[in-house]
């Protein structure tokens, strides 16, 4: 897949998540096979006035490039002067991604993220004074347009386009819906029609059979999933192994466990113990869902401060599983 002069190895991007995609958790999804990784979402005006934990959100790792670095706000000039005096200098961002999705009040009651669907006309500033400014591909992320009533995905897509965004990312909701509801892929669908920039479905994908129906069902050039990888990095993996024409090759309980601690003890080494343990208290509860006893486990952990003693709880919980299966299978 190519976005502007770029060329991911291929179609399959992770969606950012604000507290999910931090830096350990982009690397891991790279190992898995992830083409493009991208950011937490960051604030330009942060950038702008310099913000310790703003910048911090910034870090890249060369095990995680290519990757999308994702800003939000609304001040075309503001977004300039980032990308002029902060981004474009910096050789370990590959692609500057501009969020017109994000549906939480905290940041649309500022008229960022999916606020800026309402107004088109400032949406086409503020693409095109980055797109103008960058000396990396801007791409745009969207949803299908504010609620059922203001659905304008396409027109948004188009403003994108003449603007000089290199792609777009469709997530198939309103933001009205959130995350609530069923993504309507066919949008998708819509705004690939509409455009000849790569278009990027968004939305629903929790298998790997889902990114292929989508693919296949919308004509769109590559899929970002978000939710779908949580816990979950192993779906990049099966989805390259489908479209290469093999069986997806599921993870075992001990390869599942296993990642859970790395990503664990990497987050703690970047972040610290005790900031490292809280953020990872959900992660690894999306890790464990489905396991045998899991919420006992997951109870146990949400209590614990030292992450060697969560890897312990966690060892002897692998050696339970793996004995469990041994005593099943008669041996």
């Amino acid at each position: 897949m190519k976005i502007g002069s770029f060329n991911i190895e291929n179609k399959l991007m992770l969606a950012p998540m604000a507290g999910v995609t931090d830096l350990a958790f982009r690397i891991i999804c790279k190992e898995m096979g992830v083409g493009l990784t991208v950011t937490e979402m960051v604030s330009a005006k942060g950038m702008y006035y310099n913000d310790k934990k703003t910048d911090s959100l910034t870090q890249i790792d060369p095990r995680e490039r290519p990757v999308s670095l994702q800003i939000f706000g609304s001040e075309p000039e503001i977004m300039e002067h980032v990308v002029i005096n902060k981004l474009n200098n910096r050789d370990d961002i590959d692609i500057i991604d501009i969020n017109m999705g994000c549906p939480a009040p905290k940041i649309v009651k500022n008229g960022d993220g999916s606020a800026l669907m309402k107004d088109p006309k400032l949406a086409e500033k503020v693409i095109r004074s980055v797109a103008k400014a960058s000396n990396k591909p801007v791409t745009v992320k969207i949803r299908k347009g504010w609620d059922e009533n203001s659905v304008n995905g396409v027109e948004i897509a188009r403003i994108a386009e003449a603007s000089g965004a290199a792609s777009v990312t469709v997530h198939a909701r309103t933001r009205d819906m959130f995350y609530a509801g069923k993504a309507d892929w066919d949008y998708i669908g819509k705004v690939k029609n509409a455009v000849k920039i790569p278009v990027i479905g968004n939305g629903d994908i929790f298998t790997p059979q889902d990114a292929i129906e989508m693919m296949d069902r919308t004509g769109c050039d590559g899929v970002a999933i978000g939710r779908g990888a949580m816990g979950n990095p192993w779906i990049f993996r099966q989805i390259n192994q489908l479209l290469e024409g093999k069986e997806p090759n599921k993870p075992s309980p001990m390869e599942v466990l296993e990642t859970g601690i790395r990503h664990m003890n990497m987050v703690c080494e970047m972040k610290g113990e005790r900031i490292g343990v809280r953020e990872m208290r959900k992660q690894l509860a999306w890790y464990i869902k489905g396991m045998r006893n899991s919420n006992e486990i997951k109870n146990q952990i949400n209590t614990m401060v030292d992450r060697n003693k969560i890897e312990a709880l966690l060892r002897n919980y692998m050696e339970h599983l793996s004995q469990e299966d041994n005593s099943h299978s008669g041996l």
